[in-house]
């Protein structure tokens, strides 16, 4: 899913990079990449990423249709953590995080501050310096930075909420020193083959097939992202054109999962506009159109790959119908899908028709 922050993203095209810039990085890795950075969407690997959404994993109930975290993640990590009889801070102050999501439900797009960020010590500083400077209603403050902060103030605009990033970065830290960090250098080391797996089948065989819909949509290059936490639910920035982010998941065993993830995410502007159009004020109160908003994005992957890449159509539905809790196996699984996955006719027939119009000529 795409973040809600676009509108401030746009506005910093290239702040991320300038907070680089004037910010010291942490010495050592955290970030692999197994393609020169000139290339379009190289594959990556981010340990501050999956840091920073494995805490979102142990707080938050993952109830939706298609879960954002794999499926029994936070009871595996629970498991490993009591074998090892360690307890951290964050979950010494798992309660009172959970309890501010009731009051602040914008908290959870916080989600996706990582994928604007290089590293974790880098995310840290610029909290802090949001946090100490009341989002830089106190104090002087660069205005790149002032900028910058524009994104962190779309999720934690309150004195409050901004008292609970403090408190979840400050929880996030002890977890990483404790558990997290040997847990994050062992499954990577355990995910190395997959990682080589989906770079090679996607710069090689279905980038350059995605290629034409990513420039067509502003999407021409970025960096894909394989995130160790999470499911079918993927993680998506925009800032420009040459300058995307999108979280997908590491696959298990089958590397074209996460070209799965990644092709429900990149048509998220196009449901985004289906379900705006064709939904009223009340519907987006109630809920309706984010339900529209899930169920569309998987649809509209399922065109797209079904246009640029039929051989996989087959395995994306089944794919999504086994993220939902479902079989998949039996029955034609496209039809079955979209059974799962229902859509009002307009909504469908809108995502249909724009894709047509970007798909024009492919």
């Amino acid at each position: 899913m795409r973040s809600t922050t676009r509108s401030s993203a746009l506005r910093i095209a290239t702040i991320s990079l300038l907070v680089v810039a004037c910010i010291p990085q942490a010495s050592g890795g955290g970030a692999t990449t197994t393609q020169p950075r000139a290339a379009a969407w190289p594959v990556l690997t981010r340990s501050h990423v999956d840091l920073w959404l494995h805490g979102y994993a142990m707080l938050l109930r993952d109830t939706a249709t298609v879960p954002v975290f794999r499926r029994g993640y936070r009871d595996r990590i629970r498991a490993d953590k009591a074998q090892k009889s360690i307890t951290t801070l964050l979950d010494a102050n798992r309660e009172r995080l959970q309890s501010r999501f009731g009051l602040s439900p914008g908290l959870v797009n916080g989600q996706f501050l990582p994928l604007y960020f290089s590293s974790f010590d880098q995310m840290r500083q610029v909290i802090d310096m949001f946090v100490r400077t009341e989002g830089g209603r106190q104090g002087a403050v660069d205005q790149t930075l002032a900028q910058f902060f524009a994104v962190l103030s779309q999720s934690f605009a309150s004195a409050a909420d901004r008292e609970w990033l403090r408190l979840y970065t400050e929880s996030l830290e002890d977890e990483r020193r404790k558990f997290y960090q040997e847990y994050w250098t062992r499954e990577h080391g355990n995910h190395l083959a997959q990682v080589r797996a989906v770079d090679s089948l996607w710069q090689q065989v279905y980038r350059p097939r995605f290629q034409r819909f990513l420039s067509n949509t502003q999407q021409e290059s970025g960096d894909l992202v394989l995130a160790l936490t999470l499911g079918g639910e993927g993680r998506t920035v925009n800032f420009s054109s040459r300058q995307n982010a999108v979280a997908s998941t590491m696959p298990d065993s089958d590397a074209v999962d996460a070209i799965f993830v990644f092709a429900h995410e990149v048509t998220s502007s196009i449901v985004g506009s289906a379900v705006n159009d064709n939904t009223t004020p009340n519907d987006q109160r109630s809920g309706l159109a984010g339900r529209y908003m899930t169920a569309g994005a998987v649809r509209a992957g399922a065109i797209l790959v079904r246009r640029l890449a039929p051989e996989l159509s087959a395995g994306y539905a089944r794919y999504y119908l086994m993220q939902a809790g479902q079989s998949g196996t039996g029955g034609d699984l496209n039809v079955r899908l979209a059974t799962v996955f229902p859509l009002p006719e307009l909504i469908a027939q809108a995502i249909e028709r724009q894709l047509d119009v970007v798909l024009g000529g492919i």
